[in-house]
């Protein structure tokens, strides 16, 4: 059977997981179908996705649609979770993205939209909701094209829009014949002479290869709790979306996007295979250069005669056939891997894969600190959230063991809501959070270089080290270069260069994390291990990599000193629909806001606001407009703040006071 895995993308409250609930009840996963109102939907397993009717964790499940094996994996819609879709995209072959036929276009949607698009992901696009009051198929298609700039091509019409009888009429064909010439030479050469009828068979194998250039977007229209439209949507997702490739006999090559725990506190990841065929026992490279070996596997698939999956268990997690020691996942598959504790989401298996490890959405810009009710659990809190930072790659810890504080990056506040109510009912731990502050980056302001030479004062370690730092081009991290012959450092010294510079750069002259610069080694020199005559070895007269690692830092602030840093904060760009006679009241608060227009028409304002001022704009906008503002915004680059420049509490050993950092590391007066 062909694989397909299919990605379900929505703006929250588009009815993502209602048509997730249809497909599965479709393909014969589940005998009822869920409700998200009553807490009763099957790939929302968390008690507090059911509360709140929410999708906070992707899940995935499997099902057949004849020939193909689809895995529907579901992903949150709410912005504050964008981390979740962002590593199953690296998985995927298509997508279905979810628009509501009454609320449209949001701002979700557009960030969506524009991350499948620039990663050349074929997806379907269904209209939900028709059945609802308010219901405006044809104005949303129209958006689809204007706000998102889609080449879009509708698969039928609705008929009896906003009422409970509405239904989707699927074209023919020939109402398809527009769209799809516009990428087909051939057809459009047959739609220019006129006369000559293109059978319908032959349009929908164009659509069916513009789509899976992702050059055209079909659009279906349905409601997921009447089931209208559903089964043409699921005609489109085996006929129009690329199936999974990947060689079975080629070398292991796969990613990991999504990382849980077991009854028994065991590590559980689900892995896509991309190329080569994996077995239980098989070991694995993993990217910190160690092997693990897989000691089991749970295999998502449909049974060979085409019969319903199994059930989804209890966990909500996968419909899967489970083959014991003789278990295997090939290419285009996707399993949950036991026995790699060592491996974090986004992690590649085995040769990385094209896709794995990209970063396609902006990173969190909030910060807290979080705090247990009872000081003495503060080494249980630190344990629970470094188990949810390996769920989560974008949960950042910070750990001021001064300030026994313990800080996480954020997309938004709902993200507190939840890892509050997660380490409550699965760790018991009750924590209370303070405000959330903005983060901010250091970008060099020029160049500066610096070394200490080998035994010379006031170096006290034995090694050499030069290196200058510079500004690099907007989003390029750091760059580490080389200015020293190769072979004029041991690589495993000339490796613990760089990782330092990597982490030293974690903390700027302000405390920020340094990005956008390049660093060369300029200056390098050890001395060679050495030994007494008939004694073994000496460390007094041989360096080590904890002296390259011990220096590294000293002239790493010593050369961006020299260079100087600017603190930036984070930006959104921003669009405002409003009614047009309360423009004179809204670009007032704009602009005490700190934010800055770039553009102006009836009804519109877009532009640039710190991403500090984004929550008091939506939170003043309802008063400001009647109730009708509609605010999108997304981050868009770092800028240099307006005014004195915030500072960061440095943790750990601080290269910038040499002398204390000289007694921490030396541990001698």
């Amino acid at each position: 059977m062909r694989t397909l895995n299919l990605g379900i993308l929505a703006h929250v409250d588009a009815g993502k997981t209602s048509l997730t609930e249809r497909l599965l009840l479709a393909g014969g996963v589940i005998d009822e179908l869920g409700s998200v109102d009553d807490g009763s939907t099957q790939t929302d397993s968390l008690d507090l996705e059911r509360r709140r009717g929410i999708t906070i964790r992707s899940a995935v499940v499997s099902f057949a649609v004849g020939d193909t094996t689809v895995n529907l994996i579901d992903t949150p819609g709410h912005p504050d979770f964008i981390a979740e879709v962002e590593r199953v995209l690296n998985v995927l072959d298509g997508a279905v993205l979810v628009v509501s036929a009454v609320e449209g276009v949001q701002a979700q949607t557009r960030v969506l939209m524009r991350t499948l698009r620039r990663l050349g992901i074929p997806a379907l696009v269904f209209v939900n909701k028709i059945d609802r009051r308010g219901a405006r198929p044809h104005g949303v298609l129209a958006e689809l094209g204007s706000r998102l700039a889609l080449p879009v091509a509708a698969m039928g019409e609705v008929a009896g829009a906003g009422t409970p009888e509405a239904a989707f009429v699927p074209y023919d064909g020939a109402e398809l014949l527009d769209v799809v010439t516009l990428h087909d030479d051939a057809l459009l050469a047959a739609y220019v002479r006129g006369g000559e009828v293109v059978p319908p068979a032959r349009l929908r194998a164009a659509l069916a290869a513009q789509t899976r250039d992702a050059l055209v977007h079909p659009v279906f229209f349905g409601s997921a709790i009447t089931g209208a439209g559903v089964d043409d949507l699921v005609a489109g997702v085996r006929e129009l979306l690329p199936a999974a490739g990947g060689d079975p006999g080629g070398p292991v090559s796969g990613a990991v996007f999504k990382v849980e725990r077991g009854p028994a506190g065991e590590k559980i990841a689900y892995a896509r295979l991309f190329s080569g065929t994996l077995r239980v026992r098989d070991r694995l490279r993993l990217p910190d250069g160690g092997e693990a070996r897989v000691t089991g596997m749970d295999v998502l698939s449909v049974p060979a005669d085409g019969a319903p999956a199994d059930r989804v268990p209890a966990d909500g997690a996968l419909a899967a056939r489970t083959s014991g020691a003789r278990a295997s996942v090939a290419a285009g598959q996707i399993a949950r891997l036991r026995g790699l504790d060592a491996v974090r989401v986004g992690d590649p298996l085995g040769e990385p894969p094209r896709r794995a490890g990209e970063c396609h959405f902006a990173p969190p810009t909030l910060e807290t600190v979080v705090r247990p009710a009872r000081p003495a659990d503060r080494g249980a809190l630190l344990l629970a959230l470094t188990r949810l930072a390996e769920q989560d790659p974008l949960i950042g810890l910070r750990q001021d063991d001064a300030r026994g504080e313990v800080s996480l990056t954020l997309y938004g506040e709902v993200q507190k809501e939840v890892i509050q109510t997660t380490l409550l009912e699965e760790d018991g731990l009750e924590v209370s959070f303070m405000e959330s502050t903005t983060i901010c980056v250091e970008r060099p302001l020029g160049s500066g270089a610096a070394f200490e030479l080998i035994a010379e004062h006031p170096n006290p370690f034995l090694a050499t080290v030069g290196l200058r730092v510079e500004p690099g081009p907007p989003g390029g991290g750091v760059v580490f270069r080389l200015e020293v012959e190769l072979g004029s450092l041991p690589y495993a010294f000339m490796r613990t260069i760089e990782e330092t510079v990597h982490e030293t750069l974690r903390q700027g002259l302000r405390g920020w994390q340094v990005i956008d610069c390049v660093v060369t080694l300029t200056h390098s020199g050890y001395w060679a291990r050495q030994s007494h005559a008939g004694g073994g070895f000496d460390k007094s007269m041989s360096s080590t990599a904890g002296d390259f690692r011990a220096l590294t830092p000293l002239v790493v602030m010593d050369a961006l000193r020299r260079a100087g840093t600017v603190v930036c904060e984070p930006v959104h760009r921003f669009t405002l629909e409003l009614p047009a006679d309360t423009t004179g009241e809204v670009l007032p608060v704009l602009a005490r806001l700190g934010a800055i227009p770039r553009a102006q028409g009836p009804g519109l304002i877009e532009g640039e606001i710190p991403a500090a001022r984004v929550h008091e704009l939506g939170q003043r906008l309802p008063g400001l407009t009647r109730g009708e503002g509609a605010l999108d915004s997304a981050f868009e680059r770092y800028h240099p703040v307006r005014g004195p420049a915030p500072a960061r509490p440095r943790l750990g050993h601080d290269p910038l006071d040499r002398k204390e950092y000289l007694l921490r590391v030396l541990r001698r007066v």
